[in-house]
Order: structure tokens, then C-alpha cells, then sequence
């Protein structure tokens, strides 16, 4: 793993710890990215963490490009012998697969996509070697995902599965963007599963959809008064199946202002969990069960 420092334009430095993406590059990552930020570098005026990467921008009037890429540097052996653990918490989402809205969408972009014939569940279980759809969707939800960053719209969550390399999902996205997708649409593309905070033009594979907001501007959303966006980097995330019935049951619930997700605290351990990904998935399920 051999870190790139690049720089965009006058102002930014791209720090790339790897080309692909891996829990061993996202903890390096989020090391180096918090060192930064704990060193208050005078001229940094953000920091902005992704999967396996971070970029800061910087006010080159304070701190000149050559000093910042410097500065930059001297983090690396800092994270190279950070704990690789995380105080973080499992939350349950639940997800109604196979939608009549997401479908309807789909439906009206099959041009744009590698099967006009089929739906994307249809073709994102071929493409992973499953006989039917269930199949797919029950390894899509039966084991957690790692929240690895959160962006691209705002309150977006990129998650990672946690399960061995060899047995991680594997789907492409369309061939060409969509210029709708519907909010709180579940997409896949690549190893990365998604929600979409917002309705909008999206490339992702669409499984589902979710009842549960996760970004609310205006406050509306009782659990989400104290932050608008509910993610953050090194979140799990279990998805949870359910019927119409169960969607609108939460749909009403959040209206209401009753509507609580399930979420119980927990500790990841990188090394233990590299050494052990069943029997520690099997923990953390345990502990949101117990929620």
C-alpha cells in the first residue's frame, strides 16, 4: 500500500492511500485525516475524508503548496501505527426491495442499462452467479456494511460489505446516468452499496427503496433535529427486509414523529475483525438484537 500525494491546482492536496478500495486504506485514511485536523496547520481551511483517500484544501497566501505537501507527509508514519479501532455504532435499516417506484424508474431507463431486458436485481444476480433474485437479495441484507465515507450528495452513505473479498458483491453501474432516481432509493455500483439522501440523477443499480429518512435540511425528522445528516464515516449498517405493509407502517411513524431507528454501540476492531469477519459480524448482530 504506497501512499500518493498529488496536488489540485493552488489550493488542495489529494492524499490517495491506495487505488482500491479496503478497510486496511479506509483506517490509514481516517488516521492520517484526523492528525490533520488535531494539528490546526494554520491555512487549512477544510478536510475532506473518502474511501481511501482524503483531500485538503488550504489557502496557499498562509501555507505554500510545496510546505503543505510537506506537512502532509510527516502524518504518514503516525497512521502507519494508529489503533485500528473504532467506538462506533450498528444501525438496522430497513429496506423494501423490489418496489413499485424504483421499478417504474428503472423501467423507463433500460436503455441506458447492460440489460434492456431485465430489471437490475434481475441482472445483479446473474452478474454475482445467483439462480434467482432471492438468493441475491438475502446476501445483499444478511451480513453488515461498513460505512466508509459520506458524500457526493449531501448525507450519502458509501458502504463496504464486511465479508471476505472473494464473496463481496460485484456490480457495475449503468452505462449511462439516469437523470432520475427516487429518494431513499438503496443503489449499488462497484463493491459500494448506497441510499440516495435525494431524489436526483444517479448511475447506481436500484434494489429498494427505504422508508427512513437520513437527511433532513428542515428539521422535521425527530431523530435527526440534532444533526441533518445521519451518517458518518465508520458507521455499520444491517439492512433489514420489509413487506408494503411494514414500509408504510414506517412511512406513518416518521410522520408522526415516532419513528426511532435501532441502533446499538459497539466496538469494530480492524485486526480482530481480519482475523475473525463471521465471529465478529455475529457480535455486532448480536448487540443490535439485543438493542
Amino acid at each position: 500500500m504506497k501512499t500518493r500525494y498529488t496536488f489540485g491546482g493552488d489550493e488542495h492536496v489529494y492524499v490517495e492511500i491506495d487505488d482500491e478500495m479496503s478497510l486496511d486504506a479506509f483506517f490509514k485514511s481516517l488516521s492520517m485525516s484526523n492528525a490533520v485536523r488535531a494539528a490546526n496547520i494554520d491555512g487549512v481551511t477544510e478536510i475532506c475524508p473518502a474511501n481511501a483517500s482524503f483531500q485538503v484544501r488550504f489557502d496557499p497566501d498562509v501555507i505554500s503548496p510545496d510546505a503543505m505537501m510537506g506537512r502532509l507527509k510527516e502524518f504518514e508514519q503516525v497512521a502507519v501505527n494508529a489503533e485500528k479501532r473504532l467506538k462506533t455504532r450498528i444501525v438496522e435499516i430497513p429496506v423494501f426491495y423490489e418496489d413499485p417506484w424504483t421499478h417504474e424508474t428503472l423501467m423507463r431507463f433500460r436503455e441506458r442499462h447492460q440489460d434492456p431486458n431485465g430489471s437490475d436485481l434481475e441482472y445483479a444476480a446473474r452478474s454475482n452467479g445467483y439462480d434467482t433474485v432471492a438468493d441475491f437479495i438475502t446476501a445483499h441484507h444478511s451480513q453488515p456494511w461498513f460505512v466508509s465515507m459520506v458524500g457526493f450528495v449531501a448525507g450519502l452513505p458509501f458502504l463496504y460489505q464486511l465479508v471476505e473479498r472473494e464473496k463481496q458483491l460485484q456490480v457495475p453501474k449503468y452505462l449511462r446516468p439516469r437523470t432520475d432516481t427516487p429518494k431513499h432509493t438503496v443503489g449499488y455500483g462497484g463493491c459500494f452499496s448506497c441510499i440516495y439522501s435525494v431524489r436526483g440523477a444517479g448511475g447506481y443499480q436500484m434494489f429498494g427503496i427505504t422508508p427512513m429518512p437520513i437527511y433532513d435540511p428542515e428539521g422535521s425528522v425527530s431523530y435527526l433535529k440534532d444533526f441533518m445528516v445521519f451518517f458518518k464515516p465508520g458507521d455499520i449498517v444491517k439492512w433489514k427486509p420489509i413487506t408494503r405493509g411494514e414500509y408504510d407502517a414506517i412511512t406513518d411513524a416518521v410522520e408522526a414523529g415516532t419513528y426511532q431507528p435501532r441502533i446499538a454501540e459497539v466496538d469494530f476492531d480492524l485486526d480482530e475483525f481480519n482475523a475473525d469477519m463471521r465471529g465478529t459480524n455475529a457480535k455486532m448482530l448480536e448487540a443490535l438484537n439485543d438493542a
